[in-house]
């Protein structure tokens, strides 16, 4: 996987810039659902960021669907940006559901009554 690299200038957050550089890579196919990526300290080096960093950006790509993060530190595509995308809706409706009353179980509902 090829990476640009990080910009400090920039006011994103670095671990929001890491992941979206390993999106990218998903993204342009450099590595496909079920196929590792390095570890996070050899992203790490190669972006120029505290390995802490990559680890975030990791958590962050697990929670979107993105990447499985499974024993032995081996971190392999579990999706595709676009899933991740869905995912991180999901999520946000979730959380204005919760915000507004509702019930995972409520929401749910709502959207299997939703036309297809």
């Amino acid at each position: 996987m090829s990476f640009g690299s990080v910009d400090r200038a920039d006011p994103t957050y670095l671990h929001e810039q890491v992941a979206a550089e390993i999106r990218r890579a998903i993204a342009d196919g450099e590595a496909k659902p079920g196929e590792r990526i390095p570890q996070a300290k050899d992203l790490a080096a190669v972006l120029g960021v505290n390995t802490n960093t990559v680890l975030r950006a990791l958590r962050v790509l697990r929670d979107e669907g993105l990447l499985e993060v499974g024993r032995g530190r081996a971190i392999t595509v579990a999706g595709t940006p676009e899933q991740g995308a869905v995912v991180t809706k999901m999520k946000e409706i979730l959380e204005f559901g919760r915000r507004n009353g509702y019930r995972r179980e409520e929401l749910v509902a709502i959207l299997e009554s939703l036309p297809s």
